[in-house]
């Protein structure tokens, strides 16, 4: 879990030129992908177990998403960035759904 969740934001202390608008929206992302994770282990019945593992093998798009989201870039306007991350955020929640299904 460490690796998910520090692998994409350390990157941004790289860079002085990532406005705080992107800053907060990633940060954003990564807590509510790791607390829909945590909220998913922690409820999952012993008959059908939700592991980290699991998580990794049914989401590589949006595990692939966390890590890419650096690159938005911020030249495309605050406006782009911002509806690319609240819908970043909504795949996140929807994959948790289908997950618990």
């Amino acid at each position: 879990s460490a690796r998910v969740s520090s692998g994409p934001w350390l990157s941004l202390s790289y860079d002085r030129n990532c406005p705080f608008y992107k800053t907060s929206w990633m940060l954003r992302c990564i807590v509510h992908f790791y607390e829909e994770a945590q909220r998913a282990i922690n409820d999952s019945s012993a008959d059908h177990k939700v592991t980290w593992g699991h998580i990794r093998a049914c989401m590589p798009k949006i595990l692939y998403g966390l890590s890419s989201m650096k690159f938005q870039n911020p030249s495309d306007g605050e406006d782009k960035l911002r509806a690319f991350f609240k819908q970043f955020h909504e795949e996140i929640t929807q994959a948790f759904r289908n997950l618990d299904d």
